[in-house]
């Protein structure tokens, strides 16, 4: 990365507020710190949102809403290929920008900017594809016509875990139904997200269409939003708590919702699973993006007869890895975002060993600069621990043992939890038969990897509502209008 200086790709990312096409200082000229989780330090300042300035970009959504939602879907369409061809030529710039604020490896950064810009690419193609019915009436005296139109101008909050993937994920099936927006990055990662709002101008996206406000008063800022009964649509990606607060709140306008929440993903390993390949999935579950995704693998529930050869291989690849800065090449795990969340992995961590986990990799903070934590490993977990009820968000493995299919079944639904599971086993009706009864949006068999632009993301239960991605991702941003259209009855002349 020598030919890109890091200061050059920070110095060149706009650190305004987004409103109307135009970057300007917060309405009260704060700021807010963005650091580099690898050190501590610094990286640069921007722009600290107010509530007057989610109202100003609100009203500019407002403003832009019924020229954009009139544009032709095929110039919409257009708008996002342009952008992903965009992203994809300046892979390298938003894949060091992504690394630097949210701390993941390099090579994890290029993935996530490649599948971030599928979902434009996927969305693109969908605005073509918006389609509707026409049937005559059950009584022959009217034809039915539905049609299906924008929801209007949305809300939508990103996570700090993925800011460029998960930005994407939203702004892309918006512009493709000709819904306007104000986007409320994580303060932790409002960088990659002004970008790719400037990129998307680049690409075509008229002024007002697309609004950005970083702030660190996310609640003071978003909630006269949700009171506002111009904003048609709220899409939050975070944890269950936050989300159930937003819900609330969107109960007093009745707002469209989407919710992707929390996980507890159990990844089940039965007796008759290739380990080798479980091992490779666990690693990939466990530890793409740090751990910190709401689809990582959260209870390893491995059948007794192969817990120990499973677990013994586990640590062995663990023990592989290089711990460092995600801008080394030679890393393979950067460091956890922040100092809170490196505080809250080491005392489930050490939770567990106090009530009589058995560790047997990493578990030990290292010396030194930065928000780095070991990969770890925990076998003998005790059932009730908080490491298997919460979200751990680190490379921690917490393996218990099952011995019957139903054991295994009634471990991984006991959550509130519903996103993501995870199952191994070579017998083709053990897995079609659990698959279907675990209590999850989404299954990923004899994989450790679920997320694909062209499916549909999200989970059950308190895991969240709605889909992301996938032929139903758009239609979280369409309302079906239906005309009842008169037929004269009478013969024919």
């Amino acid at each position: 990365m020598g030919s890109m200086p890091e200061h050059d790709v920070i110095s060149r990312v706009p650190k305004g507020v987004l409103v109307n096409g135009r970057s300007r200082p917060a309405a009260r000229g704060g700021t807010l710190v963005v650091e580099d989780p690898a050190t501590g330090e610094p990286l640069c300042e921007v722009a600290d949102g107010t509530p007057e300035d989610g109202m100003a970009a609100l009203e500019a959504a407002v403003a832009a809403q019924e020229s954009w939602a009139a544009t032709p879907p095929r110039r919409r369409g257009e708008v996002l290929r342009r952008a992903h061809d965009l992203l994809v030529e300046r892979a390298e710039e938003f894949a060091l920008l992504i690394t630097l604020e949210m701390g993941k490896s390099l090579a994890e950064s290029r993935a996530e900017v490649e599948y971030g810009a599928n979902y434009l690419r996927w969305f693109g193609e969908e605005a073509v594809r918006i389609d509707g019915s026409w049937k005559v009436g059950e009584d022959g005296t009217a034809r039915v016509l539905v049609t299906r139109q924008p929801v209007g101008p949305c809300l939508l909050i990103t996570p700090w875990n993925a800011p460029l993937a998960m930005p994407a994920r939203k702004i892309g099936p918006a512009v493709a139904a000709g819904c306007t927006m104000v986007v409320k990055p994580a303060p932790q990662t409002p960088l990659t997200t002004l970008a790719l709002a400037e990129l998307l101008g680049e690409a075509g996206l008229p002024d007002g269409v697309l609004n950005v406000v970083p702030t660190s008063r996310a609640a003071e800022v978003t909630e006269p939003l949700l009171r506002d009964g111009r904003l048609r649509k709220l899409s939050f990606t975070g944890s269950t708590p936050v989300g159930r607060l937003l819900l609330a709140q969107a109960a007093g306008t009745v707002l469209r919702t989407s919710m992707e929440l929390g996980g507890n993903a159990p990844f089940i390993v039965c007796d008759d699973a290739d380990l080798d390949a479980a091992v490779d999935g666990a690693m990939i579950a466990k530890l793409r993006n740090i751990g910190e995704a709401c689809v990582a693998a959260n209870r390893f529930l491995v059948h007794a007869d192969v817990a120990e050869e499973f677990s013994e291989k586990l640590v062995a690849r663990m023990g592989e890895l290089t711990v460092g800065a995600g801008t080394d090449p030679a890393c393979d795990l950067g460091p956890l975002i922040d100092q809170r969340q490196r505080r809250r992995v080491a005392d489930l961590v050490d939770d567990t060993v106090v009530a009589g986990g058995r560790l047997r990799a990493g578990g030990v903070l290292p010396a030194g600069r930065g928000y780095f934590y070991p990969p770890t490993v925990l076998t003998d977990v005790p059932e009730g621990c908080r490491i298997t009820e919460e979200e751990i968000f680190g490379p921690v493995a917490a393996i218990r043992t099952f011995t019957t299919e139903a054991e295994a079944l009634r471990a991984a639904n006991d959550t509130e939890f519903g996103l993501v599971g995870y199952l191994y086993t070579r017998d083709l009706d053990r897995a079609l038969r659990m698959s279907e009864r675990l209590e999850t949006g989404m299954v990923g068999l004899n994989r450790g990897y679920v997320s694909d632009p062209s499916a549909p993301f999200g989970g059950v239960k308190q895991s969240g509502i709605g889909r992301e991605g996938g032929d139903s991702g758009i239609d979280e941003y369409l309302e079906q209008k239906y005309v009842a259209v008169n037929v004269a009855t009478g013969g024919a002349r």
